[in-house]
């Protein structure tokens, strides 16, 4: 369990980190905003096709195996990323640190589905998001110090360099103490799916980063149009593959499973707000109030220290109230980020970053408070036959979340920076910038909250829950 909170911890530590450079490398790489979404949207998207064929692939060939496999995929591009001589070959190696992610990810939650029984897998589950909390405390912090160290002049590059002994240490004692899991050879790989779910979700994020910038042509407005019928020829797909009896991405099972499927759309939902808000606070801290990425990192540890000690309190309720527990973490999300705005609102030419610690704090005890009870509720009436599948896809369905909320948010901040007549961005504009991107933020989880009594308690659990 321990190799597998490593890996895990490498992979979000990775997210963290990155929220707080991307000023750095926005400047250090002359790179344009719509390239800086990239550089977040690109790993989110590669990450979220996948998951869903390497969880199948991993019920395959053996969740081990395609684990470690991932592992040395995300050393091996957090290496390339780290050496990047420009931001489109970064943008390229964020997609091999996607991949890389998407082959280790869904083994992790898979081994833990399998390898624990019920009644441990609430603590097993709450370890992850304890990790996550880790992560999200570290992160910001070991992010500015790396840059604000400037090792060697090499000012942004560390953050991707740092996860090298990280990943190294993790495959060989992952070789040592994972337990070798035979695969199902049967189970097989749905080629056809990939590339219609890929095509999906390409067509509707590609024209949200790209369009602003190219003054929204046509084009973009027909391939989000055309995103409805991929979509459906997905489904469609799906269904004939079952009939033919041939390897599904997202087994048929599953998409007919009511509580896997609500639990799936509810996750993905509430995890759309959460990359898009931090890339635009990063942006709105560095770039309009000039902090340094230490003192940006510094300013969001309120929010990772509230996500640490609540997700300990919800490992410690396992599998009592969650609808509850998920309703009240989104009512506070919600809140803290109507709180923000009304601060931002009232900010002249100085900042004094201890405003932001009460509601930065509060949203990360309403995110802490929501993740394990979101991804119990989800997996929790799978066969264990797709175990994999299933944690594939629930999180490959939260990384489509996150893409688009990276592009809606992304959109909604940037399009306030850029002036019709041309003239610099002050700081009134990023003010209304992020005043407008944090309305998809609070729309999200508000309608998480509503949403959630629709979902299905497990079996066994707190009837109440």
């Amino acid at each position: 369990m321990a190799v597998l909170l490593i890996a895990g911890f490498m992979n979000l530590i990775d997210v963290t980190i990155v929220n707080v450079a991307l000023p750095s490398l926005q400047s250090g790489l002359g790179a344009t905003s719509a390239q800086i979404e990239w550089v977040v949207a690109a790993y989110i998207m590669a990450f979220a096709i996948g998951l869903l064929p390497f969880g199948r692939l991993g019920d395959m060939l053996g969740r081990r195996r395609i684990f470690l496999v991932g592992v040395g995929a995300f050393t091996l591009a957090s290496t390339l990323c780290g050496l990047a001589p420009d931001i489109n070959t970064l943008i390229a190696a964020r997609v091999l640190q996607g991949v890389g992610g998407a082959m280790m990810t869904p083994q992790t939650l898979a081994i833990a589905q399998v390898i624990f029984p019920p009644r441990e897998r609430a603590a097993a589950f709450a370890l992850f998001g304890v990790t996550a909390g880790l992560a999200a405390v570290s992160g910001p912090l070991i992010g500015g110090l790396l840059i604000d160290a400037d090792l060697m002049g090499l000012t942004w590059r560390p953050i991707f360099l740092v996860n090298i002994p990280v990943g190294l240490f993790a495959i060989v004692a992952g070789l040592r103490f994972i337990p070798v899991m035979d695969g199902n050879r049967d189970v097989g790989i749905d080629t056809g799916g990939i590339a219609l779910a890929a095509l999906a979700l390409l067509l509707v994020v590609f024209p949200l980063i790209e369009g602003r910038e190219l003054g929204w042509p046509v084009w973009t407005f027909a391939m989000m149009i055309a995103a409805a019928p991929a979509a459906w020829l997905f489904t469609r797909w799906q269904f004939r593959q079952a009939a033919a009896g041939a390897p599904q991405l997202l087994p048929v099972g599953l998409m007919t499973n009511v509580s896997f499927m609500g639990g799936t759309f509810v996750t993905s939902l509430f995890f759309s707000a959460v990359p898009g808000f931090f890339l635009v606070l990063a942006v709105f801290l560095q770039s309009g109030y000039g902090l340094t990425p230490l003192q940006s990192g510094l300013t969001t540890v309120p929010f990772s220290l509230g996500v640490f000690l609540s997700s300990m309190l919800s490992g410690k309720l396992g599998q009592r109230r969650q609808r509850e527990r998920i309703f009240i973490g989104s009512l506070m999300l919600s809140g803290a980020m109507l709180w923000l705005q009304a601060l931002v609102g009232g900010l002249g030419d100085a900042l004094d970053t201890m405003l932001f610690l009460p509601p930065l704090l509060i949203a990360g005890l309403g995110l802490g408070a929501a993740v394990s009870p979101l991804f119990q509720l989800a997996l929790a009436k799978v066969p264990d036959r797709d175990a994999g599948s299933a944690s594939g896809g629930v999180q490959s369905f939260q990384q489509v979340g996150g893409a688009m909320g990276v592009a809606i948010m992304g959109h909604l901040f940037f399009s306030r920076l850029m002036p019709a007549n041309g003239a610099v961005a002050d700081k009134a504009a990023y003010i209304a910038a992020l005043d407008a991107a944090v309305y998809y933020a609070v729309f999200a989880f508000g309608l998480t909250a509503l949403a959630v009594f629709f979902l299905q308690p497990p079996i066994g659990a707190d009837p109440a829950g």
